[in-house]
Protein backbone atom coordinates (compact mmCIF):
# COMPACT_ATOMS: atom_id res chain seq x y z
CA UNK A 1 0.00 0.00 0.00
CA UNK A 2 1.37 3.23 -1.11
CA UNK A 3 1.84 6.38 1.55
CA UNK A 4 0.97 9.59 1.25
CA UNK A 5 -1.43 11.93 -0.02
CA UNK A 6 -2.65 11.00 -3.77
CA UNK A 7 -1.14 13.07 -6.45
CA UNK A 8 -3.11 15.91 -8.05
CA UNK A 9 -2.19 15.40 -11.65
CA UNK A 10 -4.39 14.95 -14.55
CA UNK A 11 -3.08 14.05 -18.03
CA UNK A 12 -4.92 17.29 -18.87
CA UNK A 13 -2.47 19.53 -17.09
CA UNK A 14 -0.01 18.48 -20.32
CA UNK A 15 -2.30 20.68 -22.86
CA UNK A 16 -2.67 23.08 -19.60
CA UNK A 17 1.28 24.25 -19.45
CA UNK A 18 2.19 24.08 -22.98
CA UNK A 19 -0.88 26.78 -23.81
CA UNK A 20 0.51 28.80 -21.16
CA UNK A 21 3.92 28.83 -21.98
CA UNK A 22 2.92 29.63 -25.58
CA UNK A 23 1.90 32.73 -23.71
CA UNK A 24 5.08 32.99 -22.41
CA UNK A 25 4.17 32.70 -18.18
CA UNK A 26 6.88 31.22 -15.66
CA UNK A 27 6.69 28.09 -13.74
CA UNK A 28 5.13 29.83 -11.26
CA UNK A 29 2.24 30.91 -13.32
CA UNK A 30 1.84 27.92 -14.87
CA UNK A 31 1.32 26.23 -11.38
CA UNK A 32 -0.85 28.82 -9.88
CA UNK A 33 -3.14 28.35 -13.09
CA UNK A 34 -3.29 24.50 -12.09
CA UNK A 35 -3.75 25.47 -8.15
CA UNK A 36 -0.51 23.63 -7.37
CA UNK A 37 2.87 24.80 -6.30
CA UNK A 38 5.60 24.84 -8.75
CA UNK A 39 7.33 22.25 -6.92
CA UNK A 40 4.56 19.86 -7.91
CA UNK A 41 5.08 20.77 -11.71
CA UNK A 42 8.85 19.51 -10.76
CA UNK A 43 7.27 16.69 -9.39
CA UNK A 44 5.21 15.29 -11.88
CA UNK A 45 7.42 16.30 -14.41
CA UNK A 46 10.36 13.52 -12.71
CA UNK A 47 7.36 10.87 -12.55
CA UNK A 48 5.28 11.13 -15.81
CA UNK A 49 6.95 11.10 -18.81
CA UNK A 50 4.26 12.55 -20.15
CA UNK A 51 4.25 15.74 -18.48
CA UNK A 52 8.14 15.85 -18.52
CA UNK A 53 8.00 16.44 -22.11
CA UNK A 54 4.92 19.12 -22.06
CA UNK A 55 6.78 21.08 -18.95
CA UNK A 56 9.74 21.11 -21.24
CA UNK A 57 8.31 21.80 -24.10
CA UNK A 58 6.03 24.61 -22.30
CA UNK A 59 9.47 25.83 -21.01
CA UNK A 60 10.87 26.18 -24.60
CA UNK A 61 7.81 27.88 -25.41
CA UNK A 62 8.10 30.52 -22.97
CA UNK A 63 11.41 31.52 -23.71
CA UNK A 64 10.48 32.07 -27.29
CA UNK A 65 7.62 34.20 -26.53
CA UNK A 66 9.83 36.23 -24.28
CA UNK A 67 12.72 36.25 -27.40
CA UNK A 68 10.22 37.44 -29.83
CA UNK A 69 9.55 40.22 -27.60
CA UNK A 70 13.06 41.24 -27.45
CA UNK A 71 13.08 40.82 -31.62
CA UNK A 72 10.41 43.20 -31.92
CA UNK A 73 11.39 45.42 -29.25
CA UNK A 74 14.37 45.90 -31.65
CA UNK A 75 12.36 47.63 -34.31
CA UNK A 76 9.59 49.81 -31.60
CA UNK A 77 9.89 52.82 -30.97
CA UNK A 78 9.71 52.84 -27.38
CA UNK A 79 11.52 49.71 -25.90
CA UNK A 80 13.11 48.93 -22.27
CA UNK A 81 16.32 47.03 -23.22
CA UNK A 82 17.55 46.66 -20.17
CA UNK A 83 14.37 45.33 -18.33
CA UNK A 84 13.68 43.02 -20.81
CA UNK A 85 17.47 42.09 -20.36
CA UNK A 86 17.60 41.46 -17.07
CA UNK A 87 14.40 39.40 -17.03
CA UNK A 88 15.74 37.22 -19.58
CA UNK A 89 18.65 36.34 -17.55
CA UNK A 90 16.58 35.98 -14.55
CA UNK A 91 14.01 33.82 -16.41
CA UNK A 92 16.58 31.84 -18.42
CA UNK A 93 19.74 32.17 -17.15
CA UNK A 94 21.56 28.81 -18.88
CA UNK A 95 20.83 30.73 -22.17
CA UNK A 96 21.19 34.52 -21.22
CA UNK A 97 23.06 34.90 -17.41
CA UNK A 98 26.49 36.85 -17.94
CA UNK A 99 29.21 34.76 -16.61
CA UNK A 100 32.32 35.87 -15.31
CA UNK A 101 35.58 33.65 -14.30
CA UNK A 102 39.35 34.62 -14.06
CA UNK A 103 41.37 32.27 -15.62
CA UNK A 104 45.19 31.58 -14.81
CA UNK A 105 47.44 29.88 -17.00
CA UNK A 106 51.26 29.84 -17.10
CA UNK A 107 53.94 30.55 -20.54
CA UNK A 108 51.97 28.76 -23.48
CA UNK A 109 48.44 28.04 -22.03
CA UNK A 110 50.09 25.48 -19.59
CA UNK A 111 49.70 25.20 -15.82
CA UNK A 112 50.98 28.20 -13.23
CA UNK A 113 54.15 27.39 -11.70
CA UNK A 114 54.62 27.60 -7.88
CA UNK A 115 57.68 28.76 -7.01
CA UNK A 116 58.51 28.31 -3.33
CA UNK A 117 61.69 30.26 -1.31
CA UNK A 118 62.75 29.89 1.97
CA UNK A 119 64.86 32.78 3.47
CA UNK A 120 66.57 31.81 6.95
CA UNK A 121 68.07 34.83 8.63
CA UNK A 122 69.63 34.06 12.03
CA UNK A 123 73.37 33.89 12.79
CA UNK A 124 75.56 31.34 11.67
CA UNK A 125 77.04 28.78 14.01
CA UNK A 126 80.40 29.02 15.54
CA UNK A 127 79.68 33.03 14.88
CA UNK A 128 78.40 35.10 17.87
Amino acid sequence: MAGGRPTDYRAEYCGVVIELGKQGKSVVQMACAIGVSRQSLYEWASVHEEFSDAFTLARQWAQDWWETQGQCGLTAERFNAAVWSRSMAARFPEDYQERKGIELTGSNGGPVGIVTAVTVNGVEPGKA
